[in-house]
């Protein structure tokens, strides 16, 4: 019964989705005309109603913070990756802390809203053939980080996990983060059932989840990368019931 509905409400996220990213383009053309902080607080508002989008599919979204994180440190929160239904949530309830990404650089050209914030948001889009240029964008990324006091979300499986387990994680792109900026904090964050949105493809979706973002415990870099990182990755898995 379940599926047969998401058969129905699948078609209404995708117009509204649609819709937003199409509104959205010509008003961040607009906004970053005026500088950062424009361009910023429209990417906030889109991505705010991409999460609407979400209830669409009775798949609410809740965030889960009881830390008092420091809005005038650079973090690089880390989390585990399931969809691509990871990233609006990420954007908006991180917006005070004005975290960027790491993507694929074939994201940056024919995606409605998407492609142009990639391009104009201050992230890293990275070559994934290319490891020198995936290298020297990260590096950018952490000077950009230190210079603005702004952090970033990375995902250290490299891919995103199909049935929520999670992947083992790397560490280089975290060591170079820290390598441009080590005094950033770290951060984890536990993902849910946000891969349940897609377990039958892009269509339909799945419907009636509740979609959970959870931080962690801050982390201070007082250890190499590599010991960080699987630190970061036991706690994900343990809190996920995956240890």
């Amino acid at each position: 019964m379940q599926k047969l509905l998401s058969y129905g409400l699948t078609p209404l996220h995708y117009i509204a989705f649609t819709f937003f990213l199409l509104l959205f383009h010509p008003l961040q053309w607009l906004a970053s005309r005026f500088g950062y902080k424009a361009h910023k607080f429209v990417v906030d508002v889109l991505n705010a109603c991409l999460i609407s989008t979400y209830y669409l599919l009775g798949n609410p979204v809740s965030f889960i913070n009881h830390f008092n994180l420091p809005k005038n440190r650079s973090i690089i929160f880390i989390a585990n990756h399931q969809s691509l239904y990871d990233i609006p949530p990420l954007i908006w309830f991180l917006r005070k802390y004005h975290a960027k990404f790491i993507s694929k650089i074939e994201l940056t050209k024919g995606i409605p809203s998407i492609s142009y914030n990639l391009k104009h948001g201050g992230g890293a889009n990275i070559n994934r053939k290319d490891p020198r240029q995936a290298l020297t964008e990260l590096a950018k990324l952490g000077t950009r980080m230190k210079e603005n006091r702004w952090s970033t979300v990375i995902f250290p499986e490299g891919t995103r996990s199909k049935d929520g387990v999670v992947r083992d994680f790397q560490s280089a792109g975290v060591a170079t983060l820290l390598k441009k900026c080590p005094e950033a904090l770290l951060v984890p964050i536990v993902i849910r059932n946000s891969w349940k949105m897609v377990r039958f493809g892009t269509f339909p979706l799945g419907t009636f989840l509740k979609l959970e973002f959870e931080v962690l415990a801050m982390i201070e870099p007082e250890q190499s990368a590599e010991i960080l990182v699987k630190h970061v990755e036991a706690l994900i898995q343990k809190a996920l019931g995956q240890d």
